[in-house]
C-alpha cells in the first residue's frame, strides 16, 4: 500500500504568520535574508501578492512565496523559501504552482525573477517549470555583490507551456494533497504550434 499523501493548505500569507516565517527566512537565504520590516511591507504593497503553506496535520508553516504583479501581465516572483524539514517534498513547487495559477487569473501572460547565479537548487526548480535564462544582471544583490540570473517563462497561457504546467501538476499531485488558490482547469485562448509574435517571445 502506498505511502498517504501529505496534504497542504494554501492561504495569504498574515501578518500573524512572521513568527514563523522569519524561523525560515534566515536558514532559507543565510546573511542575505529579508528582514521582518521588509516582510511587513511586502504584506501592504499594492502590487504584491503572498501566500504560506501549511501543514494540514501540524498546522505548522512550512512555506512562503509571492510575487508582485507588474503592468497587469507580467508576475515577477520576489521570493520563495520551504522549511528545511519539508525540503525535497514538492513543497517548493506547490508554492509554485500555486504562484503560477493564481497570477494567470490576475491576468499574467510571464513570470519573471532574478536568482542568484550560486543558488542551483533554486535555478532547477524553475527551470522545470519552464523558466530561461536571458542573461546576468551583474552585481545584483547588493549585500554582496553577487550576479543574478534573469529568468522568464514563455507566455504561460499558450498550449505549449500549459504541458510544462500540468505535467509538473500531475507529479505534485502523487505526492502532496492541495487545492489550489485559483482554477487548474484553463482553456488556452492561443493555437498549438502557432508561431508566437515576436513581441511575444523572451528568448
Amino acid at each position: 500500500m502506498g505511502k498517504r499523501p501529505r496534504q497542504i493548505e494554501l492561504r495569504q500569507l498574515e501578518k500573524s504568520d512572521l513568527d514563523e516565517v522569519m524561523e525560515i527566512e534566515p536558514v532559507a537565504f543565510g546573511n542575505h535574508h529579508w528582514s521582518r520590516q521588509s516582510f511587513e511591507n511586502e504584506l501592504t504593497n499594492r502590487l504584491g501578492y503572498y501566500y504560506a503553506a501549511i501543514d494540514s496535520e501540524t498546522k505548522q508553516l512550512v512555506g512562503y512565496s509571492g510575487y508582485w504583479l507588474i503592468a497587469g501581465d507580467e508576475a515577477h516572483i520576489t521570493t520563495l523559501a520551504v522549511h528545511p524539514d519539508y525540503r525535497r517534498k514538492r513543497i517548493g513547487e506547490v508554492l509554485l504552482i500555486n504562484n503560477i495559477l493564481t497570477c494567470r487569473e490576475k491576468g499574467a501572460k510571464w513570470l519573471t525573477l532574478e536568482v542568484r547565479v550560486s543558488n542551483e537548487k533554486a535555478q532547477n526548480l524553475y527551470f522545470k517549470f519552464g523558466f530561461k535564462n536571458l542573461g546576468i544582471r551583474r552585481h545584483y544583490y547588493q549585500d554582496n555583490s553577487e550576479d543574478a540570473l534573469m529568468l522568464w517563462t514563455e507566455n504561460i497561457l499558450r498550449p505549449e507551456y500549459l504541458d510544462i504546467l500540468n505535467e509538473r501538476i500531475e507529479a505534485v499531485r502523487r505526492v502532496v494533497k492541495v487545492e489550489w488558490m485559483a482554477p487548474e482547469e484553463f482553456e488556452s485562448p492561443y493555437i498549438r504550434g502557432e508561431e508566437i509574435p515576436a513581441g511575444e517571445r523572451r528568448a
